[in-house]
């Protein structure tokens, strides 16, 4: 994923910026709608941005923003973006279920004593061990199929999102989903 994002979703809204800055330049707290970066974004003079609110953030001129301050540091995630985050997350991972099953069809072992998969919460040795021997037999095509072909598997759907919500709000050794 190396294209950038021409549009964002507004996870959270600061007409004052933050509190402890002393500046009061309105801010918004915003998610690369291809990318899933996370990005702080300064609205247009008179702009007021609601949560969940699509806006331009292309090369082209922008209506509302204003410029990207750059990434989000973790540090300064609100908690209403945190919530945000995590319905974003279950809405794109439905729609992105072809590639997140590419994900389990191809995850590669990372060195000698770790697998992908084994990044996922509850997937330990054991669940990869099945995941690749079932796929051997057959790739998958679907979460439902996932967890009827692999006995006692934790949520994969469940763990992905929890996996890409970690990715963003803190920080990873490793990275399966978003730029690191």
């Amino acid at each position: 994923m190396t294209d950038k994002d021409e549009y964002a979703i507004v996870l959270d809204y600061l007409p004052y910026g933050y509190p402890i800055d002393g500046k009061h330049l309105p801010l918004a707290q915003a998610i690369g709608e291809k990318t899933w970066v996370l990005l702080e974004l300064v609205p247009r003079r008179g702009v007021s941005l609601e949560q969940k609110e699509r806006v331009y953030i292309g090369p082209e001129k922008r209506e509302k923003i204003h410029y990207i301050n750059g990434r989000l540091a973790f540090d300064r995630i609100t908690e209403s973006t945190k919530m945000q985050l995590q319905e974003f997350i279950g809405e794109r991972v439905k729609e992105r279920e072809n590639e997140i099953i590419d994900f389990f069809n191809s995850a590669q072992a990372i060195n000698t004593r770790l697998h992908q998969l084994e990044l996922l919460p509850g997937f330990g040795q054991k669940h990869t061990q099945e995941i690749l021997t079932a796929r051997e037999e057959k790739k998958f095509e679907s979460f439902d199929e996932i967890k009827e072909r692999v006995s006692n598997i934790p949520d994969p759907k469940k763990a992905v999102e929890k996996r890409i919500f970690d990715e963003l709000v803190h920080k990873q050794r490793f990275y399966l989903f978003v730029k690191g």
